[in-house]
C-alpha cells in the first residue's frame, strides 16, 4: 500500500473512481461532486495553495482518494474534498489513512475544516464524527455542492 500525493497520472483514475461511487449511491446529480469542472484535472487543482490531494495505490492501481482545499480564506476555513474508496477495497481501513493524512494537512493550514455529504453515506458520516467533526444545521456560506444535505465542521 503506497499513499502518496497526487500526480497527472492519475487524473482519469479518481475522476472515474469519484463518478462511479457516486453513480452507486445514486448521487450523480447536479450539486455534486460528480459535475466538479475539474474532477478529471485534480493534480493542477491541487497545486493551489493550501490545497493537497493523495491517492492510494495498491500494487500499482488507485484505489482511493482523498484531498483538502481552501473552502473559506478569510476565515481559515479548509475542506475535506472527494474522499472516496474504490468498492471492493471498502471496510479495510484505507479511509482512516486518508483523512488522517487529511488533517494533518488541513491542521497545519487552517484553523478549521469542513466536509458537505449525504446523510444516507452512513459509513463515511460516522468516519467524520470519529474523527471530531460535529453536525452544522445548514450549509457555510459560499456552498458549491448544493445537493448536499449534510454539513460538518471541525476547528482546531
Amino acid at each position: 500500500m503506497r499513499l502518496r500525493e497526487i500526480e497527472e497520472k492519475d487524473n482519469q483514475a479518481i475522476g472515474q473512481l469519484v463518478q462511479d461511487s457516486l453513480e452507486r449511491h445514486q448521487l450523480n446529480i447536479p450539486g455534486t461532486a460528480y459535475f466538479d469542472p475539474y474532477l478529471f484535472e485534480l493534480s493542477d487543482y491541487y497545486k493551489q495553495e493550501g490545497a493537497k490531494y493523495w491517492v492510494l495505490e495498491k500494487e500499482g492501481k488507485v484505489i482511493g482518494g482523498c484531498g483538502v482545499g481552501p473552502y473559506d480564506k478569510e476565515k481559515g476555513i479548509g475542506e475535506i474534498q472527494k474522499l472516496y474508496i474504490a468498492e471492493g477495497e471498502q471496510g479495510k481501513g484505507y479511509s482512516h489513512q486518508l483523512i488522517q493524512k487529511a488533517l494533518d494537512f488541513a491542521a497545519q493550514n487552517y484553523s478549521a475544516c469542513y466536509i458537505e455529504t449525504f446523510a444516507s453515506l452512513d459509513k463515511a458520516n460516522q468516519l467524520y464524527r470519529r474523527y471530531g467533526f460535529s453536525l452544522l444545521k445548514e450549509p457555510l456560506e459560499g456552498s458549491e455542492h448544493n445537493a448536499c444535505d449534510t454539513w460538518l465542521l471541525k476547528e482546531f
